[in-house]
């Protein structure tokens, strides 16, 4: 188990990359809240030492990632609709980038995750293979496809021409 100050130094270094990643695959800000409270808790927990930053980070992204995951295929969030469909922008993400960001919530999940590791927390290919564990040229793929799906959600001309 973590210690305090381990954990406030955590929650001080990747609060706004995991409360992102909430963001972008629950489209919902208080999910979003209740994931990074169980991400964050599933840290304390976690006994084993990390490598390195490089590591913690990536094992944060993960269990984010698949908490998100949980949380979209609960028994709940399938068969309970919430009265309050809050369409509320959360505060952090400024209107110049909104639309580019709602953009990205509309791509199908497995762009979205690499559209935001590479571009809003700055991975390679490479490192999003090993942290989603898919095959480089996948990656590259997915990164392809979603860029088309971007500039045609955003009236760009098609990537590459």
């Amino acid at each position: 188990m973590k210690s305090e100050q381990e954990a406030g130094l955590a929650i001080e270094k990747y609060a706004d990359m995991v409360r992102r990643i909430c963001v972008v695959h629950l489209k919902n800000y208080h999910d979003a809240e209740d994931v990074f409270q169980d991400v964050f808790l599933k840290y304390i927990l976690y006994e084993k030492p990390f490598e390195s930053d490089v590591h913690e980070k990536a094992w944060l992204i993960r269990v984010t990632i698949n908490a998100c995951k949980d949380n979209l295929k609960s028994f709940f969030k399938k068969k309970v609709t919430s009265i309050y469909e809050l369409v509320q922008e959360p505060s952090y993400i400024d209107e110049t980038s909104f639309d580019t960001l709602e953009a990205v919530l509309q791509l199908p999940q497995k762009y979205r995750n690499v559209i935001y590791l590479f571009y809003f927390e700055g991975y390679t290919a490479v490192e999003i293979a090993g942290i989603l564990g898919r095959k480089e040229n996948t990656i590259y793929t997915w990164l392809s496809r979603g860029r088309e799906q971007l500039k045609s959600a955003l009236g760009g001309e098609p990537y590459g021409k």
